[in-house]
């Protein structure tokens, strides 16, 4: 319903249905203001609106699966962040204590 496609083909159908009701100038079968036609856009309003909040719907789904995935990823990659720190925390107290034990060392020499 929300396509060009479908727009475009509307547009038509409206624009003969007024036009060959106009020129059928005596035998007019949808009178005076297209009441038949109103009728017709009144029925599409009401099917069409379901239609669209179940598109919605479905759309709010994947958004949220999407967002959920995203969360998760953004968990995992926490994690790896704090591990790599650990890791960059233990290497940089390994090479103080490596360096202190040197000190140490020179200082005991005479």
């Amino acid at each position: 319903m929300g396509s060009w496609k479908f727009i475009i083909i509307q547009t038509i159908l409206v624009v003969l249905w007024m036009t060959l009701n106009l020129i059928a100038f005596v035998k007019h079968w949808d009178v005076y203001p297209f009441i038949l036609l109103n009728l017709v856009f009144s029925t599409q309003a009401a099917y069409a609106a379901p239609i669209i909040m179940m598109a919605q719907n479905r759309q709010n789904e994947r958004d949220r699966a999407q967002a959920q995935a995203d969360y998760q990823t953004n968990i995992d990659a926490k994690m790896e962040i704090e591990a790599l720190a650990t890791q960059l925390n233990n290497i940089e107290v390994h090479k103080l204590d490596k360096i202190i034990n040197m000190l140490e060392e020179m200082r005991k020499q005479p």
